[in-house]
């Protein structure tokens, strides 16, 4: 679907229920529709294609592309995917492993932070880790402004160790590292971070002028247990 003439408005900038919004969700459900030997992740509701359809600008190829894509990812990954069940990795969570910022970076993007150092190979499997990426990619998802400009993520490497790269084979990289824009930060994380995003929403520990990582991470793994029951609608065992 390209974009109208000029004044017509953009899709990506229309509501849900506007006709030329409506009209390409139409068609994205016929073509998803016409595949019956496919197993939808999720039921072809509106407010599960239309997130393909504003990550994509609503180009059509590149949207169906998007959402074969994503129905290949989570079949084809059950060790992160089949069970989404926020119990199973709480630990993590708790452990400040993970954190989401309060706000948008300047291009309106959700900006999710992880510290490998909080992660104990010995406990949590490279599953259990990326099953919280995915978690939270589900959730930030629903948001149309994440819709519309998409995550970042910043990985703290402090703390990294042999045990963690063991873990992490080149094909097991591979399946996560396509779904997000990965920033990196070893020791000299302030200066580098500062690069990318304005002090204002990072976290005290980052170099900025947030509330603390820690308030951060208890926030969003608040939110994740609090959404429990919808990670489990989406979950592929419970579809079984």
């Amino acid at each position: 679907m390209s974009q109208g003439p000029p004044g017509a408005g953009h899709p990506n900038e229309l509501p849900d229920h506007a006709p030329r919004v409506r009209s390409a969700l139409a068609e994205l459900r016929r073509r998803a529709e016409a595949e019956p030997a496919q197993r939808w992740p999720q039921p072809l509701s509106d407010a599960f294609l239309v997130r393909f359809l504003r990550a994509r600008d609503f180009h059509m190829d590149l949207a169906w592309r998007l959402l074969k894509n994503y129905q290949k990812w989570r079949t084809e990954c059950p060790e992160i995917s089949a069970d989404l069940k926020p119990s199973s990795v709480l630990g993590l969570l708790q452990a400040g492993y993970h954190g989401v910022l309060r706000s948008r970076d300047p291009h309106g993007s959700k900006v999710l932070i992880y510290r490998i150092g909080q992660w104990d190979p010995s406990v949590f499997t490279v599953y259990d880790v990326f099953r919280v990426s995915l978690i939270t990619s589900e959730l930030v998802v629903k948001e149309i402004e994440t819709q519309r400009n998409g995550v970042k993520a910043i990985f703290d490497l402090q703390g990294w160790r042999f045990a963690h790269a063991f873990q992490i084979s080149p094909a097991v990289a591979k399946k996560i590292a396509a779904v997000l824009t990965v920033f990196m930060h070893g020791n000299n994380y302030i200066q580098s971070l500062t690069e990318h995003f304005p002090t204002s929403i990072l976290p005290l520990e980052y170099g900025g002028e947030e509330v603390s990582f820690e308030e951060l991470a208890k926030e969003w793994t608040d939110f994740i247990m609090a959404s429990a029951d919808y990670l489990q609608s989406i979950s592929l065992v419970a579809q079984k």
